[in-house]
């Protein structure tokens, strides 16, 4: 269980990566509400999702921007989606640490690192948001399938980035609620690194015709 109750908002928690993730948190204790275009399709989603957690918790679900009220706020949209959709919720993200798990894919080459000009797709998303939001990179090489399946121990690492510490320490504590060992992996910038990655390991799904490769960080003690 969680250390401490946290109220968490997930913007495109109707989709698979976020809806694992919202699934994993609400099972471990948090207070998760599903953000979405419309109100209707979160709280069908939320509705899905609540069969599978049973008694180990509940979640709402509800507008993107309801999401963005709560205390944390997890951005898991299309990279297409990103950036309209964290610039239409700037008022309501102010003052939040803002979690981005977008990967810069372009369809149909998914499998091919396509990183944006600046380097970055979480860069341009805090330039694009001001110092204001504590945005921390996180989540992006962790398998969606393996995120709804609570009998799943997730075999994968999560590299943290994020120019402040004290924002990237919060989300390793969400890494674990989860079920994942979270590290800081440095400035926001290094970010690049795990976008990147998310094409290698679709690659190498691809190849070794595997639902979920992940990471892990070796040569450091584990808990």
């Amino acid at each position: 269980m969680a250390t401490e109750k946290l109220s968490i908002g997930i913007i495109g928690g109707s989709g698979q990566e976020g809806g694992g993730l919202a699934l994993r948190w609400a099972a471990a204790g948090h207070d998760v509400i599903i953000g979405s275009r419309t109100a209707d399709k979160a709280q069908a989603a939320a509705q899905k999702l609540n069969a599978i957690l049973g008694v180990r918790g509940q979640m709402r679900g509800g507008t993107n921007a309801d999401a963005a009220a709560q205390s944390i706020v997890v951005l898991a949209v299309p990279f297409a989606a990103q950036l309209a959709t964290a610039e239409a919720l700037k008022e309501q993200l102010t003052g939040k640490i803002l979690i981005d798990v977008t990967v810069p894919l372009l369809p149909p080459k998914v499998s091919r690192v396509q990183l944006p000009a600046e380097g970055s797709a979480v860069l341009i998303l805090q330039r694009e948001l001001g110092e204001a939001v504590r945005v921390v990179s996180a989540f992006q090489n962790v398998s969606a399938p393996h995120l709804k399946d609570l009998a799943h121990v997730v075999d994968c690492d999560v590299l943290v980035c994020g120019d402040d510490p004290a924002a990237r320490e919060i989300v390793i504590g969400l890494a674990r609620d989860a079920g994942m060992r979270g590290w800081h992996a440095g400035v926001l910038a290094n970010s690049a690194a795990a976008e990147a990655l998310t094409s290698v390991l679709i690659a190498i799904n691809r190849h070794y015709k595997v639902p979920g490769a992940g990471i892990r960080i070796t040569g450091l003690p584990r808990d």
